[in-house]
């Protein structure tokens, strides 16, 4: 399904707006529903009436929301938790429509749409101004938010209870997901009601309720999350050769600028200018500019060095790659995130000597 364009007259303000400030007071739908053309298209999209007898997304979305603000343990979360969590409530399966299939068999699926929903919810939100660490809260809920429906059923639910805890509030993800049971019509809603139940009592269990896992330092984070068989207590030594500084931004984002200021010293590994050197194209295939900035690690790498990688790395797709390479070399690698609002950064992309064209940075915004 083609996703209609983003409505950029959205404000975060407006959105304040819109939370009813108690369970008297009614949801405005009819002003919520004209934010964004995805929430319309909800409307129009069928769910399978086992999970779903109540009908479309958008009627369940509703039914969520209301039962989320009728919620106790929402009604004495502090205002912005509650607003963090209403606006996860009201977008939480707005990916739905771009990947709903009728099967073969006669069922409806959605699958990926958690993933896909908080991309969007991300990318309506930057557009909204909403601030960084709000909006990425809420969209770690959307994105894991029928994780309590089915983790007591893992073979290890209290590993997975402590990764969860780094991506998005247990405490939290279990109110949602409580409303999302309730905001159904479906013969099965006390069994899903007793699993969100019970993955609270594992969050609890795993010391990772309200608040982060917390691991001894942070490389015994890091090397929990790259082992399965990793135990959570364990100590890790922090002896590093070098620090790597990986910079992650769009383009125009201010990467140079930042590496200007803050890692002057710094020898830099430039995707940009390897592809100059090498009269590649931002469009052409890259693996030759890979491999010779891979190259040039190495040999930061090898000789113990501090050094910067600059790329646009907004993917942890795309970082993946190096991040192996660093660490396979024990390095410390610390992640430095740039993001500009919609309009600065792309005043900032027109005001550089090689812009990239629109069109890119759109396209790149939606990863």
């Amino acid at each position: 399904m083609m996703r209609k364009p983003i409505k950029h007259s959205v404000t975060h303000e407006n959105l304040l707006t819109l939370v009813p400030s108690s369970p008297f007071r009614q949801v405005d739908w009819r002003e919520i529903w004209q934010l964004w053309p995805e929430l319309a298209a909800l409307d129009t999209c069928p769910q399978d009436p086992i999970h779903h007898a109540e009908g479309d997304v958008g009627t369940h979305t509703r039914m969520v929301v209301e039962a989320l603000v009728a919620d106790s343990d929402w009604q004495g979360l502090p205002d912005m938790e509650r607003t963090n969590l209403f606006w996860a409530a009201v977008l939480h399966d707005v990916g739905k429509p771009a990947v709903t299939k009728h099967e073969d068999d006669g069922r409806i699926s959605s699958r990926g749409h958690s993933r896909v929903g908080a991309s969007i919810a991300r990318e309506l939100l930057w557009y909204a101004g909403s601030p960084f660490a709000w909006r990425e809260a809420l969209c770690g809920i959307i994105a894991h938010h029928q994780l309590p429906f089915w983790l007591i059923e893992r073979p290890d639910p209290n590993r997975m209870a402590i990764e969860t805890s780094w991506r998005c509030r247990p405490d939290h993800l279990c109110i949602h997901a409580k409303a999302d049971a309730m905001g159904r019509k479906c013969e099965d809603q006390q069994s899903i009601l007793a699993s969100v139940s019970l993955a609270a009592l594992t969050f609890q269990e795993a010391n990772c309720w309200d608040h982060q896992f917390a691991f001894a330092n942070d490389e015994s984070r890091v090397a929990f999350f790259e082992s399965e068989d990793r135990d959570p207590h364990y100590e890790a030594h922090e002896t590093f050769p070098c620090t790597v500084t990986v910079m992650s931004g769009l383009p125009g984002a201010g990467k140079d600028t930042w590496i200007g200021k803050h890692r002057p010293e710094y020898p830099v590994v430039s995707l940009d200018l390897i592809r100059h050197e090498l009269g590649v194209s931002a469009t052409d295939n890259q693996g030759q500019v890979i491999q010779a900035a891979h190259e040039r690690a190495r040999e930061h790498l090898r000789a113990g060095r501090d050094f910067v990688w600059n790329a646009t790395n907004v993917t942890r797709q795309n970082r993946s790659r190096v991040l192996r390479l660093l660490r396979d070399y024990g390095t410390r690698v610390e992640i430095v995130y740039l993001e500009p609002g919609p309009n600065e950064l792309r005043r900032q992309n027109r005001d550089r000597p090689d812009a990239v064209p629109e069109a890119v940075i759109t396209h790149l915004s939606k990863k």
